[in-house]
């Protein structure tokens, strides 16, 4: 009991922290340009930034985009659509386009979180527990704020009625990265469904079509299945002692040390656990059960990815924020420690304020990146079958932790 006092003692004085606008603004934005800018003014621009500007080169010289590639000595993984997003920034300096890209992800994602159902309060919340996986995306000049962006704004389009953009976000997100389409869970909040679908059909054919536009039909068609053939060779890379598989399938894997695990064996069972959320048709239009199958799916495209990184998971931490913003008033000593525990071992463990002896020994090769995220997805689940929710949106929650 006196742990659990502590705790909430701790909460109420970061809740005075949270309303400072000023103070949450700097940390969100400021962390991230000062990661991008280090690496600016020492001449070290991860190689992210190059992998991403040379997919828009490659694609208007119509050069394969898929396989080893000396320009920057890596691999690329992403589809011709992304060389459309990256020519604004491609064809500046590569000093000033890293920066733009890196505020460019770090201003999406905060616009997405802004424009949900939510308090200002909890909004300001939720970025400040995102700022520091953001630097760690940043680190990486990682496109993955942008893509958490557009599920969370696939979520928004459809609660307003915007059907048409809502299929925009899914869309483009797949051409991208995939991990968006998992933005149709949101298709029962839709109330014109036959408008959504003739949406999704009309935009997969213009962001098919649309690079041709800068290329060829030929090398377009080509690209998408050499794609293919790409994403599956990087799924088997992936599982093995690598820095991704950071999910738990790596967990088990590499916990038990039980390589052979088959990723299906994990994911078929998280699908049927994610779908539970559907039993309660009741509840579909209460914002807060919403807001779960949100944090739910923003965790669980990251959790069951054999692709997922440290850098992913801010996908997964934007979950973790909207979750706990998300529930009810007064939380418990456990969800407590659950967000403790999250940003502990999974925000902080890449950080250099973590014991490196820690991070190289047991969190880096045994994923425990992953861990408490895991748990708290499973909490997300036990919630959707369980939890009593309020049909009327909460003014504020401010004055209770």
């Amino acid at each position: 009991m006196q742990v659990y006092r502590y705790q909430f003692k701790l909460m109420n004085k970061l809740a005075d922290l949270v309303k400072n606008k000023p103070f949450v603004f700097t940390l969100y934005f400021g962390l991230s340009f000062f990661a991008v800018g280090k690496s600016v003014l020492l001449n070290h621009i991860h190689n992210n930034y190059f992998v991403y500007k040379y997919n828009f080169i490659n694609v208007i010289h119509q050069h394969t985009i898929f396989g080893y590639q000396p320009q920057f000595q890596d691999l690329n993984h992403y589809g011709p659509v992304f060389a459309l997003l990256m020519a604004p920034f491609a064809l500046l300096p590569d000093g000033l386009g890293v920066i733009l890209w890196v505020m460019f992800n770090a201003w999406i994602l905060y616009k997405a979180i802004k424009a949900l159902p939510i308090t200002e309060y909890q909004c300001l919340a939720i970025l400040l527990i995102c700022a520091h996986e953001l630097m760690t995306s940043s680190s990486n000049v990682e496109i993955n704020p942008f893509i958490g962006a557009l599920i969370i704004l696939a979520y928004v389009f459809i609660r307003n009625e915007k059907d048409f953009w809502a299929a925009l976000m899914i869309v483009a997100g797949a051409f991208i990265k995939l991990y968006p389409i998992a933005g149709l869970a949101f298709f029962f909040f839709s109330k014109n469904k036959p408008k959504f679908i003739l949406s999704l059909l009309f935009w997969s054919v213009v962001l098919f079509l649309l690079p041709m536009a800068i290329s060829s039909p030929s090398y377009i068609i080509q690209t998408y299945h050499d794609w293919y053939g790409d994403l599956l060779q990087k799924n088997m890379a992936n599982i093995g002692p690598s820095l991704q598989d950071i999910s738990a399938m790596g967990l088990i894997r590499n916990i038990f040390n039980y390589r052979q695990l088959s990723n299906i064996t994990v994911i078929a069972p998280g699908i049927v656990l994610f779908a539970l959320w559907y039993l309660r048709v009741k509840e579909y239009s209460t914002i807060s059960y919403q807001l779960l199958l949100l944090a739910s799916t923003l965790i669980f495209v990251i959790i069951f990815s054999s692709s997922s990184e440290s850098p992913t998971y801010i996908i997964a931490v934007a979950g973790v924020g909207i979750w706990f913003m998300n529930l009810n008033r007064p939380v418990t000593g456990f969800e407590i420690s659950l967000l403790v525990f999250a940003l502990i071992l999974t925000v902080m463990s890449p950080s250099d304020l973590f014991p490196r002896y820690i991070k190289m020994h047991y969190v880096v090769p045994y994923k425990l990146k992953a861990l408490p995220v895991v748990l708290i997805w499973l909490k997300i689940i036990y919630e959707t079958m369980f939890r009593k929710f309020d049909k009327i949106q909460p003014v504020a929650i401010e004055t209770t932790v």
